[in-house]
């Protein structure tokens, strides 16, 4: 059984799935929601309370699940799964990054933590002008598409106010991205404004950044050096050298 209920919060759909859960119920039920909700102009933010199990699923059911997914692909902002089922969750989470928006799991005792989730915003990218064309660019929490869209006036608007620019990216707060598309946001913004960085400091904590400058240096042409989280002024230092 599919339970669609409006939570009366602009945006925000909220189901419950307990089993057995049949090609029906989608039909029936949720698939006429979502067109319903689609046709309003929303973009979804999707609370999916599951308390039916895979093996609770008709074959019929799994079968409109992922036509669900396919046909709704874009109209999803966030999605939040609560399941009991560490398989499922595991399964979800992993799957999640092949997702064009950002997907969080989460147990069913933290039903009320996913509402939340669904409610507050995500990642920001923060930035800050330390003078002598110097930027300080800060990526904080999971960063999503929209934080690369807050952010891209103000830096433009930076480079055509330097010739060449100095950055200090600090990535001591980040948790990486929400998705395939603020990843591509990501490699768009780097790509376009490559060529005018005279150097770039990485100011991160994870060894994966590391590694991630190196591949950058090559990708992009960057002179670029990675410093550990407590370095701040040896970073800038270096940037200023």
């Amino acid at each position: 059984m599919i339970d669609v209920k409006d939570t009366g919060e602009h945006g925000i759909l909220e189901l419950r799935m307990t089993p057995p859960v049949t090609d029906t119920d989608y039909r029936e039920h949720l698939m006429p929601a979502l067109d319903t909700a689609l046709t309003r102009g929303d973009r979804l933010r999707l609370l999916a309370i599951v308390e039916a199990r895979p093996s609770e699923f008709t074959l019929g059911a799994m079968v409109q699940d992922a036509r669900a997914g396919l046909k709704h692909w874009r109209g999803f902002d966030r999605i939040a799964l609560v399941s009991d089922d560490a398989m499922l969750r595991t399964a979800v989470g992993g799957f999640s990054i092949f997702m064009p928006c950002p997907v969080a799991t989460f147990p069913m005792k933290q039903a009320d933590d996913a509402r939340r989730w669904l409610r507050e915003s995500l990642g920001t990218i923060q930035q800050e002008d330390l003078g002598d064309g110097m930027l300080q660019v800060r990526l904080r929490g999971k960063v999503d598409s929209a934080a690369y869209d807050d952010a891209i006036g103000d830096l433009d608007s930076f480079f055509a106010q330097h010739d060449t620019i100095r950055l200090l990216i600090d990535l001591r707060d980040f948790d990486g991205w929400q998705g395939l598309d603020a990843l591509s946001d990501h490699f768009h913004l780097v790509r376009g404004h490559a060529k005018r960085v005279k150097r770039a400091a990485i100011l991160g904590d994870a060894g994966w950044q590391e590694m991630a400058v190196q591949i950058g240096k090559r990708a992009f042409g960057l002179e670029a050096k990675y410093f550990p989280a407590g370095e701040i002024e040896a970073a800038k230092a270096w940037l200023g050298a």
